[in-house]
């Protein structure tokens, strides 16, 4: 391959007019940027001032096409801003139409300075809505936790959440299926004590819709657990055609976990242990299994010996 050498003022006279040539590209391009456009750029729609006598439903998505006019540079800059901006719509006019015109608010929207640059207009320019009976709904609250507690820790009694339950407000179709209203995940690492907090709750999805309050209290009792041993007495159930059964052994014991605050109450009479004799007329069992069918409340079984009793039965 042939080796082209220039000598030292061809050398110069090639730079310069590369130099030269990335200097008109650059013009060229910044004199192309500083021209005005006309572009358009995707806007998220945020109801306000709903109507309160009406219940309603958009017809189409959630988002319209915003006319800009700028220049260049504004146009490559909303292009690298993506999709994330929003301009408010009133729907104050729903209350005796079933539409709402967006360049009639056009300058009260650009009053908001959502974007750097006029709107000058929408597509689509026309909302419409469709309308059913409103109805108010008292539901209770679920409060969504992902909680990880330190070891031996738990929690130990029920939640308290203040308020309990918040009034929706919406369509009569949509509101008959809701039976209940979620809240954020509430989302603790290493809990050891008693846990306090506010949460917020789960959003409306839509704009015909609204939740009183936004947030409640929440209190978590948590507490330490340790295990504990009882002695139980098995009681037959089923007994209808024997009268005189024996059940051996007579008591089984218990291990259970229990938070320490209530270790010295829990006893005997918080508990019931049980054992079939259907399973042996119904399914000719050797052995009865012992079932505890009364647990206090987080408490957990861990083992039950022995785990099956045997029995007499005398005729």
């Amino acid at each position: 391959m042939a080796i082209i050498k220039l000598s030292a003022t061809e050398r110069r006279r090639v730079s310069a007019f590369f130099t030269c040539l990335m200097l008109a590209i650059f013009a060229w391009i910044f004199t192309v940027l500083s021209n005005p456009y006309k572009y358009s750029v995707k806007a998220l729609l945020v109801f306000k001032n709903a109507p309160q006598k009406r219940a309603f439903h958009s017809l189409q998505p959630d988002t319209v096409s915003v006319d800009l006019t700028g220049s260049g540079w504004d146009m490559l800059f909303s292009k690298m801003n993506g999709g994330n901006r929003s301009i408010p719509v009133d729907l104050q006019a729903l209350e005796t139409k079933s539409y709402v015109v967006l360049s009639s608010q056009l300058e009260q929207i650009n009053s908001k300075k959502g974007f750097d640059q006029p709107i000058t207009g929408f597509n689509p320019d026309t909302l419409y809505f469709d309308f059913s009976n409103r109805r108010v709904k008292r539901v209770p609250v679920r409060l969504i936790t992902a909680i990880h507690y330190q070891h031996q820790f738990a929690q130990s009694g029920n939640i308290a959440l203040r308020p309990s339950y918040v009034i929706i407000t919406g369509p009569q179709n949509v509101i008959d299926k809701i039976t209940e209203w979620d809240s954020d995940t509430l989302k603790m690492d290493s809990v050891d004590e008693t846990v306090k907090t506010r949460v917020m709750l789960r959003p409306v999805s839509e704009g015909n819709m609204s939740v009183y309050p936004k947030s409640v209290q929440a209190a978590i009792p948590v507490d330490e657990f340790t295990e504990k041993v009882l002695a139980m007495p098995v009681k037959l159930i089923n007994n209808r055609d024997y009268d005189n059964v024996k059940i051996i052994p007579q008591k089984v014991k218990i291990t259970f976990t229990t938070p320490l605050t209530k270790y010295a109450e829990i006893d005997e009479d918080f508990f019931e242990a049980t054992a079939d004799l259907d399973l042996w007329r119904l399914h000719n069992y050797k052995a009865l299994p012992v079932t505890i069918k009364k647990v206090p409340q987080y408490c957990r079984i861990v083992k039950i010996e022995p785990a099956t009793v045997d029995f007499i039965i005398k005729k």
